[in-house]
């Protein structure tokens, strides 16, 4: 990694406010703590259960996985800086994190594209469902993400690698995001800025291009079942991941979309805290309490456990 002018960073973080701060690291701590241990549940039961081992599962556990990744990368780091009061972090570890954070919630959006698809055939075409949404296919699908994220983070991450830091090296954020080190950047930063929004929007379009075209197939089927109950057992099976995408792309959308929400700090920090840490959070509870097959699977390992525990 190439730098001219400074090794290290200081990350303020989201208060100076020493009473604000042990209330931030307590709540950070326990949806860090929720978070982990939520999404290694889905995982643990996607392996396990024999009943998970469809497609929708595989994407589910893949998703599990970048939430892990995604928080894990961004909130750790900020318990430290809070517990040990040392908001130092190096010229190389700032810029890994950057890297990791934006590779994982990119990634997420394409992944989550592909889970609307993998519903859409679900739903649309059930006859041709295993065929279509073969082991090979979800597996060139993930790798597909991820390579989708790596080609969207690395011309960004290129430019900001060369920019320059004269005046300040003092990050106003709680973790290393491309906005904050751009805006101390005393380089022409305009190619940065619009290499970075071109990124964002494209990513942000072209995921929810798919995702809504999924959706509007898989509603106007809905609606042809002659039913009641079969379309609300078709809806019951998307809802959990359109609760998802709501969030994720709301939050997302507000930042980028929105001119001025970039301009307000405060408004970015919290935005960023509320998918870094509440989002990773939530998204298990939002999979399992309104997915029967997952918490018939939690019941049975749960017994499982019991029973070798007794002998």
């Amino acid at each position: 990694m190439r730098n001219r002018t400074v090794t290290t960073f200081i990350v303020l973080g989201l208060t100076d406010d020493p009473q604000l701060q042990v209330l931030i690291f307590v709540f950070l701590f326990l949806t860090y703590t929720l978070s982990v241990t939520g999404n290694l549940t889905i995982i643990t039961l996607t392996i396990v259960d024999s009943h998970l081992k469809t497609p929708m599962y595989f994407f589910l556990k893949n998703f599990s996985f970048l939430e892990i990744s995604f928080t894990s990368a961004c909130i750790p780091r900020y318990l430290y800086n809070i517990a040990t009061g040392d908001k130092v972090i190096t010229y190389n570890a700032c810029m890994i994190q950057a890297f990791f954070t934006d590779l994982c919630a990119v990634t997420e959006f394409f992944l989550l594209a592909a889970m609307s698809y993998d519903r859409y055939v679900a739903i649309c075409k059930p006859l041709h469902y295993v065929t279509i949404m073969s082991r090979g296919v979800c597996r060139i699908l993930i790798i597909c993400c991820w390579m989708s994220g790596l080609c969207v983070i690395i011309p960004p991450l290129i430019l900001v690698l060369n920019l320059e830091f004269c005046d300040s090296n003092v990050l106003d954020h709680f973790i290393c995001d491309a906005f904050p080190i751009v805006k101390i950047s005393c380089s022409d930063t305009w190619i940065v800025e619009q290499t970075v929004n071109i990124c964002a929007v494209l990513t942000l379009n072209i995921t929810l291009t798919c995702v809504v075209m999924s959706y509007g197939n898989i509603i106007r089927t809905i609606f042809r079942f002659p039913s009641a109950q079969q379309r609300k057992k078709a809806f019951s099976t998307c809802s959990s991941h359109m609760i998802v995408v709501s969030i994720t792309y709301g939050t997302c959308i507000f930042i980028y979309m929105n001119p001025k929400a970039k301009e307000e700090v405060t408004v970015n920090k919290m935005v960023s805290l509320l998918i870094s840490s509440v989002s990773p959070t939530l998204n298990p509870f939002i999979y399992t309490l309104r997915n029967n097959q997952v918490k018939k699977a939690f019941r049975d390992s749960f017994k499982r456990l019991l029973l070798i525990s007794a002998k």
